[in-house]
């Protein structure tokens, strides 16, 4: 028989061993709660959505974990240093957003903390200031999230159910999901740091490229002073070397570059003699020489200057290169000269065939780019000569926004010749052959 004092302590280290199997039961089934939770809050935090929706979700999850019914999620704005809510729940009032600025001891206090707090054995004053829209008071347990020891915002919890206290193990539940909500929150913060940059950036291109423009316009203007026939040549070349981009689908920067090369294509011409451009007859082999060497004395000019597109020097160059290979001044064929450059070599004889020269009257419309179309693409590019033919056609329907030919006294195509035009070049460029529909 058991003596009855034996018995006692039996029966209450039974008591203590059924506490703690009860204890353990409770600590694995939170922790289990805890992986759960993680596996659920995983795709959340990789989804393709607004962050506010993610936030509200990493919130909610915070507070699963910790058993908390009210929570505000904070990010930290370095300068000034504040918090800034992005999330808030189960407070029945709380502005939005709720900010909270911070002294450099709040945000030492906060980066400094080795986890989850209570703020009932702290002072709110250790971590907040009282300074912003919201009272400290309402928190009970503040999370700093931190990534690299770097603080990247607060999560701030409420009362729990029923006003019970926080355990450790919610706290440390708490300090495994902070874990991955702070690396969400840095992510987020690093994408719109990026976002403000590339926008700056883009801003900073936009004023580089205006006062480009409005510089290279200066350029072009000066470069055809020499002769009354060519006043506005370079310009105009410009802008149908843009439109012919345009209507290739290029990005806004080719667009530019090619607009600026342009302006720059006949710069070498300042070192030409004034008299070979007024010349009323042909030019003899000496002079041609002279004139042709406006593109090697070009490229030789610009290449010593840094432009923001880099082929500029090479379309000074070869503007009048040919794809059959008997431009000049290399005679490449098509194949080795950029697209760039055969845009800006189209846009140069079409605006050269459509202007007066003191040695002929200048080509109508229709004649021009019956001549490009027949000498394409032995001559010019077929795609570049489509997409002239697409402009030319916006412009006989009002579809261009500004025509492009709007300083040109070339006269007009109706939309039906253009449509000719368009099939006779798809016709010379298949060789003939005609395919099934």
């Amino acid at each position: 028989m058991v003596p009855s004092s034996c018995s006692s302590f039996v029966a209450r280290d039974l008591a203590f061993s059924d506490q703690g199997v009860t204890t353990q039961k409770e600590n694995f089934r939170r922790l289990l709660r805890t992986v759960e939770t993680l596996s659920d809050l995983g795709p959340e935090l990789t989804a393709e959505r607004e962050f506010n929706q993610s936030a509200r979700t990493m919130l909610s999850a915070l507070l699963d974990a910790s058993g908390a019914s009210e929570g505000v999620l904070f990010v930290f704005i370095e300068k000034p240093s504040m918090l800034n809510s992005i999330a808030a729940q189960g407070f029945a009032l709380i502005p939005e957003p709720a900010v909270i600025p911070l002294l450099p001891r709040h945000v030492h206090a906060l980066t400094s903390t080795a986890g989850a707090v209570l703020l009932a054995q702290s002072s709110s004053d250790t971590f907040l200031s009282a300074n912003g829209n919201v009272a400290p008071e309402l928190f009970k347990c503040l999370a700093p999230l931190r990534v690299a020891g770097k603080l990247v915002g607060v999560a701030a919890l409420g009362r729990r159910e029923g006003d019970a206290l926080y355990e450790e193990d919610a706290l440390q539940s708490l300090d495994l999901l902070c874990h991955y909500v702070a690396l969400a929150v840095q992510n987020r913060a690093l994408t719109e740091t990026l976002a403000r940059r590339v926008a700056e950036n883009l801003r900073l291109m936009a004023s580089l490229h205006g006062f480009y423009d409005s510089a290279l316009e200066a350029f072009a203007t000066a470069i055809d002073v020499k002769h009354v026939n060519i006043h506005g040549h370079s310009l105009r070349v410009g802008r149908y070397a843009a439109a012919i981009g345009d209507a290739l689908g290029m990005d806004e920067s080719e667009v530019a570059s090619l607009r600026s090369a342009g302006y720059l294509h006949d710069i070498g011409k300042v070192a030409v003699d004034k008299r070979l451009f007024g010349k009323p007859s042909s030019l003899d082999p000496e002079e041609f020489r002279e004139m042709a060497d406006h593109t090697t004395v070009g490229h030789q000019i610009v290449t010593g200057v840094q432009f923001p597109w880099p082929r500029i020097p090479e379309i000074v160059r070869w503007h009048h290169e040919r794809a059959d290979g008997s431009g000049y001044p290399d005679g490449l064929i098509n194949e080795d000269v950029p697209i760039e450059v055969r845009i800006v070599g189209l846009a140069d004889s079409f605006d050269a065939m459509t202007s007066p020269r003191p040695y002929r009257e200048p080509m109508s419309l229709g004649a021009t780019l019956n001549e490009i179309v027949r000498v394409t693409p032995q001559k010019y590019d077929a795609n570049a000569v489509q997409a002239l033919l697409v402009q030319i056609r916006r412009d006989s329907v009002g579809g261009n926004r500004v025509p492009l030919l709007e300083d040109h006294s070339a006269g007009y195509l109706a939309p039906n010749d253009i449509d000719h035009l368009a099939a006779l070049l798809q016709h010379r460029v298949s060789g003939g052959r005609t395919f099934p529909p």
